[in-house]
């Protein structure tokens, strides 16, 4: 089973479309493990780059090397905080593009839920208010989206416990 061309598009020797795909272009952006589980790690609350380091269980190196990467490309921006009695610090948050990947990051958590679990995921997402399971389909009819601000993370209490 796959997607079907239109007809000019049938010959796929007659054209490329080069470094112009976009799924090629958020995988060059989502390219290391870091980055994702940082942007994971955004949509979970984190924010501060030493909670981003012992989160991910990864070096600070690499931790500063993918927030980097992430600022570039605005999906992450820093704002400044600053505790009492203590130096000025950034913390990280998701921008509008950054929480544009909401849909990617359920998706793929969804399908490793599916596929890689057994069928006991750890995690469910629900929708605040309504208690509903949140998942991610695809669709051509216009569906009222989520914000990450109205998921509640819980437990799945069907996981069995090892």
């Amino acid at each position: 089973m796959a997607m079907e061309f239109e007809k000019r598009l049938r010959d796929r020797d007659a054209w490329s479309i080069g470094d112009g795909c976009s799924a090629e272009r958020v995988l060059g952006l989502l390219s290391t493990k870091t980055v994702f589980l940082v942007v994971r790690e955004c949509f979970y609350g984190t924010t501060r780059f030493e909670d981003f380091v012992a989160r991910i269980g990864t070096s600070a190196p690499a931790v500063s090397r993918a927030l980097k990467q992430l600022e570039s490309a605005e999906v992450v921006a820093r704002v400044p905080y600053q505790e009492p009695g203590r130096r000025a610090r950034d913390e990280y948050r998701l921008t509008e593009a950054g929480e544009d990947l909401l849909p990617v990051f359920l998706s793929l958590m969804q399908w490793g839920d599916k596929h890689l679990q057994e069928g006991r995921p750890p995690l469910e997402f629900i929708e605040t208010g309504t208690g509903r399971t949140m998942g991610v389909t695809v669709t051509a009819e216009p569906v009222p989206q989520t914000t990450s601000d109205r998921i509640e993370i819980r437990l799945n209490p069907a996981r069995r416990r090892d």
